[in-house]
């Protein structure tokens, strides 16, 4: 394990950095375990020819934490708030155990783990 310094850590440009993704290590492993000599060579096996787009998409080109926390902000002010009737009647009806679990008491709805 590389012990980085804490400005190293601070994250002050593109937010894409703090992507966790593969690193060079991780892809020749996973290359070799399905028989491909590159990732494109992997998409080219996987994907069929007729869905691929022709050319790299045009994507703008990645934002600061800062500017995409701030356009998100912008998004979120655009919302409406209206009342909330969540639970009116709710006590007085059955609801099949599977659906109480598994929807309205799923775990995944309030914890990210």
């Amino acid at each position: 394990m590389t012990n980085l310094t804490l400005n190293q850590l601070q994250q002050t440009d593109d937010f894409i950095s703090r992507h966790i993704g593969p690193n060079a290590a991780d892809i020749s492993a996973m290359l070799s375990t399905v028989n491909a000599d590159s990732v494109e060579d992997l998409v080219g096996q996987t994907v069929p020819a007729g869905i691929r787009l022709p050319k790299p998409m045009d994507l703008a080109s990645p934002e600061s934490e800062v500017n995409a926390l701030a356009y998100l902000k912008s998004l979120a002010s655009q919302n409406k708030c209206y009342k909330s009737y969540i639970g009116m009647g709710y006590h007085n009806t059955h609801i099949p155990h599977v659906i109480l679990r598994n929807v309205l008491e799923n775990p995944g709805w309030y914890t990210a783990y």
